[in-house]
């Protein structure tokens, strides 16, 4: 018995049970420092649908062998792309989100493609040349924004005349288009975001889908013993680049589910460090560094928001200090070294 609960906390990993047992006791002081529970709950569950699809990004890079995707900046500026154009072209409602979504997927294939190609070259140090990636393209963007030639009047700077502005209000367009979708009010605080949590239940299960199929079963395959793959005469180059582009598709789509609970599109250097919330919330679901799947990343985003949520309210009501922005930073970067540190001594 004692044998089994050490194996457990070995694969469950004490950082993750802290994790547990801190989330957990900070619901349970909530009510006692002056917390309302109903109106945390409700902004747990908001945040769940605005990063979910972002986390699910993670599962095909992972289950190939590419590693942490810290280059999923590459998708989100797809996603970035796919808004601006929807916006230029006076897309509004479901019908502007949705266009949204369409017109970000070109961008999405042919960035994920470049992507992966250029990540088959680099095969052993992928997660750092995909986090120097990430911040190129954003850095590259930076410039876009400032001179393509978008005209919409509620996106480009008032006193130029031209460039985007750093942050565009999605009012009149579709804010909140999935939270407000037959969302569920209880109480004076409490509401339930039904349309982002369906639309997060669709991705994963499209996920879910492909991953058994059968180019999702060689992904799988080429991440767990490449040796193997290739003697069965899987292509390892092909399923990498494939999942690579099915990140950068989820990473385009998981901005714009971003974008509509935030109320706002980001551009510039916002995206910079996107892709660290994601990766440390796959890896506090349970996720290794070659392997992840659907139910570490709804274990994983539920418990870092949550801490996100109530870290804030919770802590700085006790100690009348704003701490929350030092408690995220290291349980983000925290959870990367650790499980870099595992993968290392597995691998010795």
């Amino acid at each position: 018995m004692k044998q089994k609960i050490k194996a457990f906390i070995y694969d469950f990993g004490w950082p993750r049970l802290i994790i547990f047992f801190f989330v957990i006791a900070l619901f349970m002081l909530a009510p006692f420092v002056g917390v309302n529970i109903d109106s945390s709950l409700k902004d747990v569950f908001v945040r769940f649908g605005q990063n979910g699809v972002m986390v699910l990004a993670m599962v095909p890079m992972m289950q190939s062998g590419s590693g942490l995707n810290f280059g999923l900046p590459v998708g989100i500026v797809a996603g970035l792309l796919g808004a601006a154009l929807s916006m230029q072209l006076h897309f509004t409602g479901a019908f502007g989100f949705i266009m949204a979504i369409l017109l970000s997927l070109p961008f999405a294939l042919f960035f994920g493609w470049l992507y992966g190609l250029l990540l088959n070259k680099v095969k052993g140090e992928e997660m750092t040349i995909a986090m120097y990636i990430g911040f190129s393209i954003v850095t590259f963007m930076s410039i876009m924004w400032l001179i393509l030639p978008f005209s919409n009047a509620t996106m480009i700077w008032g006193y130029a005349g031209k460039g985007l502005r750093t942050t565009i209000t999605l009012d009149g367009y579709w804010s909140r288009i999935l939270n407000n979708f037959l969302v569920i009010k209880t109480g004076r605080f409490f509401e339930f975001p039904t349309g982002s949590i369906l639309f997060f239940i669709v991705m994963a299960m499209i996920m879910k889908f492909f991953m058994l199929s059968r180019t999702g079963t060689a992904l799988t395959a080429v991440g767990s013993n490449p040796d193997f793959a290739r003697s069965s005469g899987v292509s390892i180059n092909r399923c990498r680049v494939i999942g690579v582009i099915i990140s950068s598709i989820y990473g385009a789509i998981g901005i714009l589910c971003y974008q509509q609970s935030f109320g706002f599109i980001q551009l510039y250097n916002a995206p910079l460090y996107m892709a660290f919330p994601a990766v440390a919330a796959i890896l506090l679901g349970g996720a290794s560094v070659n392997k992840a799947s659907i139910l570490n990343v709804v274990i994983g985003t539920f418990l870092f928001q949550s801490i996100l949520t109530m870290t804030p309210s919770v802590i700085n009501n006790i100690l009348r200090t704003d701490m929350s922005e030092v408690i995220r930073i290291l349980i983000s970067n925290g959870m990367i070294i650790y499980a870099l540190t595992r993968k290392t001594k597995a691998a010795a």
